[in-house]
């Protein structure tokens, strides 16, 4: 009984045509560079962008998004996104003053605390001869420190007996003490805010600059302090620190609802002020990165595809070089499924080792961006592996038409071959 030949077969080595690849990769290093360019700069670029996507979701939600534990604020005006709406709003919607924050505070059940703030954008602060422009100077109730994310360094925060007696003291940013008590206790002197005199009681903690602009340049004074000094008829903002996470949204609804009682609004009528949760700007912050990973992506296909071309270009010219070593090989017994598959992983290694330059390259290159632009970058564990597979793949598709050539040719002829 003769053997049957299909049983008695050896599989195709996977390792064979791998070390082919790399001594073809060796070989041929500028050619094999320059094949592989395209995979490379599309790998680098699908991590690059992935980690600066993931690292300014992480800073947004520690900067910008973060109001508090489980705090909300109603503003005058809620987020806008456009000119049109914002121009809308500015004919409906009222500033937030004291009574609004008095009822709030005097009926909310579901909030642990309700503070209510004032703030210019600009003004100066002085001591002895130094003086800083652009300080944010913002009136504060004496329960801010349990809301507020600034942290006190040392000293302490505005308090309830303050904002009582309208006391003219001050707790001041990083900033202000950097440039007026550079090695000094800071604490116990008096600086000028806007030419009006404070004693300092309290330094916050460094927060460091936010999308380029510096947040230590500072000073909380007493709301009653502030409103004696500016008045009462620019807008405030509440800030509502809800019992729980879980009664977050119950306890929007009821601020909304007493804010709509306050203000006598009509049941149907729109609200005439904003609210503005961490959510909301995680999710503007999201559909403006959606956009971003779109135009990555769509960049990203240009360089595969062709990237993909140029390496069936290249397994082509190699199917060309190796017709008789096919022949020969057709000749001992391998079949077309065997020269396929041979070519076929061929193709992927290829891929792959581009792929695994283009992670190389970006693991260099995101964390000198993040460098660069003052914002971190953090590369997933996925996307490395997303690229890797993909650039494989990527060898594996556009390998297939080489591969079948090479499994197609009569071995005859391919035996005859010259180059």
């Amino acid at each position: 009984m003769m053997p049957n030949p299909t049983r008695s077969r050896r599989p195709v080595s996977l390792r064979e045509p791998a070390i082919i690849a790399l001594e073809t990769l060796r070989t041929h290093k500028l050619r094999s560079f320059l094949t592989l360019l395209g995979v490379i700069l599309s790998v680098a670029t699908l991590i690059v962008v992935v980690a600066m996507i993931r690292g300014t979701n992480q800073y947004i939600s520690d900067r910008v998004a973060n109001f508090g534990a489980n705090v909300f604020l109603i503003t005058q005006y809620p987020i806008v996104t456009s000119q049109e709406e914002f121009v809308k709003l500015q004919r409906r919607n009222k500033p937030i003053k004291w009574e609004d924050y008095e009822f709030v505070r005097d009926h909310m059940s579901l909030a642990s605390a309700v503070a209510f703030t004032l703030g210019r954008n600009t003004g100066d602060a002085k001591f002895g001869n130094q003086d800083v422009g652009n300080v944010v100077i913002r009136g504060v109730t004496g329960n801010m420190a349990d809301l507020d994310p600034v942290e006190v360094a040392y000293g302490r925060s505005i308090s309830d007996a303050d904002d009582e007696h309208r006391a003219e003291v001050a707790f001041i940013g990083s900033d202000l003490v950097n440039r007026f008590f550079l090695g000094v206790d800071p604490l116990g002197k008096v600086i000028l805010l806007d030419g009006k005199p404070y004693t300092v009681i309290g330094v916050a903690k460094e927060i460091g600059s936010t999308l380029g602009q510096p947040q230590d340049t500072f000073a909380y004074i007493p709301v009653e302090t502030y409103r004696k000094v500016y008045g009462s008829q620019e807008s405030g903002a509440l800030r509502i620190q809800a019992r729980s996470t879980q009664l977050m949204g119950a306890a929007e609804d009821e601020s909304r609802m007493l804010m709509r009682a306050v203000r006598h609004i009509a049941p149907n009528a729109d609200d005439n002020f904003g609210m503005i949760e961490p959510s909301a700007i995680m999710g503007l912050w999201s559909s403006l990165t959606s956009l971003i990973a779109q135009s990555a992506v769509a960049i990203v296909s240009v360089f595969l595809v062709i990237g993909g071309i140029v390496v069936m270009n290249i397994m082509l010219a190699s199917v060309t070089e190796r017709t008789r070593e096919i022949g020969v090989r057709k000749s001992l017994g391998a079949t077309r499924r065997d020269i396929m598959l041979q070519f076929l992983i061929e193709a992927c290694v290829l891929s792959a080792v581009g792929g695994g330059i283009g992670v190389l390259l970006a693991v260099i290159i995101a964390p000198t961006i993040g460098r660069l632009a003052s914002f971190p970058t953090a590369i997933p564990g996925y996307a490395i592996a997303v690229a890797l597979a993909v650039s494989s793949l990527i060898g594996v598709f556009f390998g297939v038409y080489p591969a079948r050539k090479a499994a197609k040719l009569d071995p005859i002829e391919a035996l005859r071959f010259e180059v």
